[in-house]
């Protein structure tokens, strides 16, 4: 069963990858799976200097769906490449590291200081919605996204992928990424999304508002994957509720080339690996040897076909 898949210059074993944030950095989850055993692994979002994050609360839960608002709690990238990125690199699966930044600056300060590591690539979180500067109003505007991969790109010549919103100027944002120079898309990132405490009369979150993920928010996303694809014909990562194989497939199938798993990693620590495994089982059940056979053949009926 051959399941590696190729995103732009970026060749993985096989198409499932730890998404950024839900994961940590491995601390407690490598006790539960081979962390070297998936296609790659998403690294939590680097800043510049160290984050604390958002008050708690920070989590709910809603129906078949989390709302998080974390607001991208990390060290800051000296600790991290110092700390953290030498064990993670010890896993020997490719490493993409997610950074942010509240300006172009401080994107561009976090690469340069990783850029001569070994790391697969980065990816661009332009789209957080639970942080109160940069975040999803950055992912809104193409023309900074524009410049911030024009940028990048004069002193990192490595893969690149931009983790799109999934709300607001969707379209443009990517046709900027792309034009850019980044390599593949990541769609997308969590949802805008309010929970109410009824009996205090306020926000569940102490923020207020968070980012939906889950399984709810997988027929939205896969639509936004398949939209996307046809669109740009451009490598994407599709990232949304993915808590089987099947969903797995379906994301590729619309033309996603790798997917990335998140809110069922907090489900049952060992559904990454379930994952995987249920991936080789659905493509046995469809008598396919290669995972590539699927990528992109979803068909929909247009009223033409439907007229004759």
């Amino acid at each position: 069963m051959d399941l590696s898949v190729q995103i732009g210059p970026l060749m993985l074993k096989n198409p499932v990858l730890l998404a950024s944030g839900t994961w940590g950095f491995g601390e407690k989850l490598k006790n539960y799976i081979n962390l070297g055993s998936l296609g790659g692994l998403v690294s939590k979002g680097i800043s510049f200097e160290p984050r604390e994050g958002n008050p708690p609360p920070r989590l709910a839960e809603t129906p078949c769906g989390l709302i998080n608002a974390i607001g991208l709690e990390n060290p800051g990238v000296k600790a991290f490449k110092k700390y953290i990125l030498p064990e993670m690199l010890s896993w020997q699966t490719p490493i993409l590291v997610n950074i942010f930044g509240e300006n172009i600056e401080e994107f561009l300060k976090v690469a340069e200081e990783l850029k001569h590591e070994p790391v697969a690539g980065f990816e661009l979180n332009v789209s957080c919605p639970n942080v109160a500067k940069g975040g999803l109003s950055f992912g809104h505007d193409p023309e900074a996204v524009k410049n911030l991969v024009s940028e990048l790109r004069l002193f990192y010549k490595g893969f690149l992928v931009v983790k799109l919103p999934p709300v607001g100027p969707v379209f443009k944002v990517a046709e900027a990424a792309l034009n850019a120079g980044a390599h593949a898309l990541t769609v997308a990132n969590t949802y805008p999304a309010l929970a109410v405490d009824l009996l205090h009369r306020k926000p569940a979150l102490a923020r207020g508002s968070g980012g939906l993920s889950g399984p709810a928010i997988k027929p939205l996303t896969l639509k936004l994957v398949y939209d996307l694809y046809r669109q740009f014909k451009a490598p994407i990562i599709g990232c949304g509720g993915i808590v089987s194989g099947k969903d797995a497939l379906e994301y590729i199938a619309c033309g996603a080339k790798a997917v990335q798993v998140g809110t069922a990693t907090l489900l049952d620590p060992e559904n990454p690996k379930r994952i995987l495994q249920e991936i080789a089982e659905e493509l046995q059940k469809l008598q396919e040897t290669k995972i590539s056979s699927l990528y992109a053949a979803l068909h929909l009926t247009d009223n033409k076909d439907k007229a004759k």
